[in-house]
């Protein structure tokens, strides 16, 4: 496989995602044909993705597949072999949106980058890097954070209290030491500055109202120029930290409590969404990675 290829991809995705999509461009080359691969337009990759879903029942490893051609053809851009992309604008609706998504899994020192940015106003890098330790560090759903109080945050204990929602479940999580620091100084010292009404709510909005929610998202967003091929959003880094643990060795049910989930069944699917099979194939071909 092309080393310029492989160090493209190296730049901007996971060793463990490289490797993965290695294997599937050399799949997409091998049916294609390099040179047409190449002028391939919108309908070539179209038959390709027809021969995918002919060849795999799990519309979550076609969409992991495309990925990787998109990939592929951002690279024949950046190395100036093509001017325009037949297929970035591609989505298949039949890759649900609850599936996990090998492109779209982060390690923990590319989610450590999010905590790295400073913003142009010192109180909002301290805000910020509140809401953004709560989503790489617990893992918390984008609607858990705004319901958060201050007397959910125990500083002394290291941890904070999480509530229930329809979808999870409430329970009480370790901080890590660095959050206990950036939690104190933004409770004692940045939170007041910010805020223009009364609320008991942790995170404030730039505004001083209490966050709803959808803040969350927008600052996520911002980030995206770090990864730009690749789908940011609060669920994707969620789902980043809980396949992480169980790739670890955590204990299942361990990992259950951790995620708030209701049923062991939802944590069981982040260990049967394809990884393992992926890890397989990994091993197979690259026995050396």
């Amino acid at each position: 496989m092309n080393q310029d290829l492989e160090g493209y991809l190296q730049d901007k995705y996971s060793p463990q995602t490289v490797k993965v999509y290695l294997l599937d461009i050399e799949r997409y080359l091998q049916y294609m044909g390099p040179e047409r691969a190449e002028k391939a337009t919108y309908q070539d990759v179209m038959e390709y993705v027809d021969y995918l879903r002919k060849s795999f029942s799990n519309p979550g490893t076609v969409n992991r597949m495309l990925y990787a051609v998109k990939a592929w053809y951002f690279y024949l851009i950046t190395s100036g072999k093509r001017a325009d992309h037949p297929c970035r604008q591609l989505r298949l609706k039949d890759a649900r949106a609850g599936d996990i998504q090998l492109q779209d899994l982060f390690s923990s020192a590319e989610m450590e980058k999010l905590l790295q940015r400073k913003e142009r106003y010192p109180l909002a890098t301290q805000r910020n890097r509140v809401v953004i330790s709560l989503l790489i560090y617990q893992g918390l759903r984008q609607g858990e954070i705004p319901r958060i109080r201050l007397e959910d945050i125990d500083l002394e204990s290291g941890s904070i209290y999480v509530r229930e929602m329809t979808r999870s479940a409430a329970r009480t999580l370790t901080l890590k030491s660095n959050q206990v620091m950036l939690l104190y100084d933004y409770i004692e010292k940045v939170r007041p500055a910010l805020l223009k009404t009364d609320t008991d709510r942790l995170v404030v909005t730039l505004r001083g109202t209490p966050e709803s929610g959808g803040g969350i998202s927008y600052l996520v967003e911002t980030f995206k120029p770090l990864f730009p091929d690749r789908n940011l959003n609060p669920r994707t880094i969620r789902q980043s930290v809980i396949t992480n643990l169980l790739k670890e060795g955590k204990d299942l049910r361990v990992v259950q409590v951790f995620a708030g989930h209701k049923k062991i069944s939802t944590t069981e699917k982040y260990r049967q969404s394809g990884l393992e099979e992926l890890q397989a194939a990994i091993e197979k071909h690259h026995p050396l990675g």
